[in-house]
């Protein structure tokens, strides 16, 4: 199933899409909410009731016309894995971690598809990084490994925006100030269950700069693995249903490059990740 937030006139709402037209689930059962995050906090048999929404849509909207919000656009947590792939380790000339490399995003930081990045006026150097992001259905502290998946609603497309001076060269380092600027995480199309995606380590994860392939791997390379980072999160603090889990990006980053690419006004880029879609933002220069 594949699961969206929709811009409409009567707000956002959540919807799955089904043969190309989006249905807005609370229009056909007003016991389902119309907040994906309050949606996925149900657990696994709401899907079926958004399956009996479905075949009996009140309220649909074609694909072509649809205007995506991003997929959960008020997540509690948005927590960030860096250097998850190995890959993206050996280019960056850092040793493989022995444990994960963490740090946060914040909502305001969240887009969708088709909205703009926005490049603020304080930063010369940002980068494109793409991701896949866990979305969290049911919630727990200290979950055990081997329980972790069933904590897991599914998976969407994201793009970790970074501004390399204020992540890198800003006394003390400032990782957290240089991801989070507003714009900096685009997310979706959709968010797409489990049941899909039977081995979410084995997905080709390509971004692409103005048609131009500049990321190519896939998520084999990740050092922590979903249950691991999932259970491992859980000893920190409790997660709860609709966070979001960027678990880092592969190799072909723009600092990486000789000399270094550096998104632009102008530019489109596009992430895609096999089974997920693609995720697709213009980028535009702040006045």
């Amino acid at each position: 199933m594949k699961l969206a937030t929709l811009k409409t006139d009567r707000g956002l709402r959540a919807c799955a899409l089904h043969q190309r037209k989006y249905i807005d689930v609370n229009a056909s059962d007003s016991s389902l909410p119309a907040s994906l995050r309050e949606l996925i906090a149900q657990g696994p048999d709401v899907y079926k009731k958004i399956a009996r929404a479905i075949e009996t849509a009140k309220l649909s909207i074609d694909e072509n016309a649809a205007k995506l919000a991003p997929v959960i656009p008020d997540p509690a947590k948005i927590v960030c894995l860096g250097l998850n792939y190995r890959d993206h380790a050996l280019e960056s000339n850092a040793q493989i971690p022995e444990e994960p490399i963490l740090f946060s995003k914040y909502a305001t930081a969240l887009i969708g598809l088709d909205d703009a990045i926005e490049l603020p006026s304080v930063s010369q150097e940002v980068d494109y990084e793409a991701e896949l992001v866990v979305a969290i259905g049911r919630g727990g502290r200290n979950i055990a490994r081997e329980r972790a998946m069933d904590h897991v609603a599914g998976y969407m497309i994201g793009h970790d925006v970074s501004a390399r001076d204020w992540q890198l060269r800003k006394p003390g380092k400032q990782w957290m100030a240089g991801k989070t600027f507003d714009t900096f995480a685009p997310i979706g199309p959709w968010l797409v269950t489990l049941d899909e995606i039977p081995n979410p380590h084995s997905l080709g994860i390509r971004l692409r700069l103005n048609g131009a392939i500049a990321q190519d791997s896939n998520t084999s390379q990740l050092i922590f693995p979903i249950d691991y980072v999932v259970s491992y999160l859980s000893q920190i603090f409790t997660l709860q249903p609709g966070d979001l889990i960027f678990t880092g990006t592969p190799p072909g980053v723009g600092m990486a490059r000789t000399p270094p690419v550096w998104l632009k006004d102008g530019d489109v880029v596009e992430v895609e990740i096999d089974g997920l879609g693609l995720l697709r933002n213009p980028v535009v220069r702040r006045t």
